[in-house]
């Protein structure tokens, strides 16, 4: 544990990557912000100390990790002509399940205060489904025009098709449900070809 007084380098991610830990071992109900800081190993207040409240707290877990994701999505451009289509993509459709993606984001669901304020970001303008639906759809693009991906093939539908899975993954997983990866994998190959 932190001792009071000293400074708790890279707080939020910290306190970030605990909550994923709890959610992802003990379920969505486990976490709390006492289980969040003793799992992180620090001061009991300094969530608090850093969000206005534990609804706060939820909320920007979930914006920062579709930021992350949203990124990574951004990085297809990237990789126009490289490696496989599928590979590319199916990296991207993963990161959504990294750290307990499907827990944390049922938990958003459950605190009508944190779902409110995920809204109000991504209405802002912060990266969400839509933009990582645009980066698949630009990326896809790019590769149809290299003859990588069959002209039959519709960017914005497969990428539709990969959000929209994902997310119903997202929504319908909890701790102990099967694993959704091979499922995001066999849609990816299926609707690429490859």
């Amino acid at each position: 544990m932190s001792p009071r007084g000293v400074a708790t380098p890279d707080v939020r991610e910290r306190l970030f990557a605990a909550a994923e830990r709890v959610v992802e071992r003990d379920g969505p109900g486990a976490l709390t912000s006492r289980a969040v800081t003793t799992e992180a190993g620090c001061a009991k207040g300094l969530l608090h100390a850093h969000f206005s409240g534990f609804d706060e707290f939820v909320a920007e877990l979930c914006l920062d990790r579709f930021a992350r994701t949203a990124a990574k999505a951004e990085a297809l451009s990237g990789l126009v002509g490289q490696g496989t289509v599928a590979r590319n993509l199916e990296t991207v459709a993963l990161a959504l399940f990294d750290s307990g993606g499907p827990a944390v984001s049922g938990l958003a669901m459950t605190r009508p205060a944190a779902t409110l304020r995920i809204r109000e970001a991504l209405e802002g303008g912060a990266p969400g489904f839509a933009a990582i639906q645009e980066a698949i759809t630009g990326y896809l693009e790019a590769e149809r025009r290299l003859g990588r991906v069959a002209e039959t093939v519709d960017p914005h539908t497969v990428a539709l098709a990969v959000v929209g899975t994902a997310h119903h993954l997202l929504m319908t997983g909890w701790p102990g449900t099967p694993d959704p990866r091979p499922s995001m994998t066999r849609l990816v190959a299926a609707l690429v070809g490859g």
